[in-house]
C-alpha cells in the first residue's frame, strides 16, 4: 500500500487537475549512491499490471516491480522556509545518500 499525506494529495490533486491526468504514477528505478530513487510522474491510465491507490480521492498507480520496493511508503509534501519539496517514509529504506535523491534496502545493506 502506498499513502499521501493530505498536504501531498492537495500539492498533486492540483497537478493532475491541471493537466487533466488520471493520477500519479509512483516507481523506483536503480540509480543514484545508494540504489533506487522515487520517481513521480503524473498518468493518464493504469497499466496492466498496475496497483492503484487511493488517499484523500487522490489515485496513485504503481507498477509491480515498484510496488515491491516501495510497499508500505508514505508521500509528504514540506515547505521548510522557502524550500517545498516531497518527503517519502519507505519502511524497506535502511540508507539515504547525502542528497536525499537515492535510497537503499534492506537487501542491499545485508549484501
Amino acid at each position: 500500500m502506498i499513502t499521501l499525506t493530505e498536504p501531498a494529495a492537495a500539492r498533486i490533486a492540483g497537478q493532475i487537475a491541471k493537466s487533466n491526468a488520471y493520477a500519479l504514477r509512483f516507481a523506483a528505478k536503480e540509480s543514484g549512491c545508494s540504489g533506487y530513487s522515487y520517481v513521480m510522474d503524473l498518468a493518464d491510465k493504469a497499466d496492466e499490471g498496475d496497483s492503484v491507490f487511493e488517499s484523500f480521492d487522490v489515485k496513485v498507480v504503481i507498477d509491480a516491480k515498484s510496488l515491491e520496493i516501495l510497499t508500505g511508503t508514505q508521500i509528504d509534501y514540506v515547505a521548510e522556509g522557502l524550500n517545498q519539496t516531497f518527503k517519502f517514509s519507505n519502511p524497506r529504506s535502511t540508507n539515504e545518500c547525502g542528497c536525499g535523491e537515492s535510497f537503499a534496502l534492506e537487501t542491499q545493506a545485508n549484501s
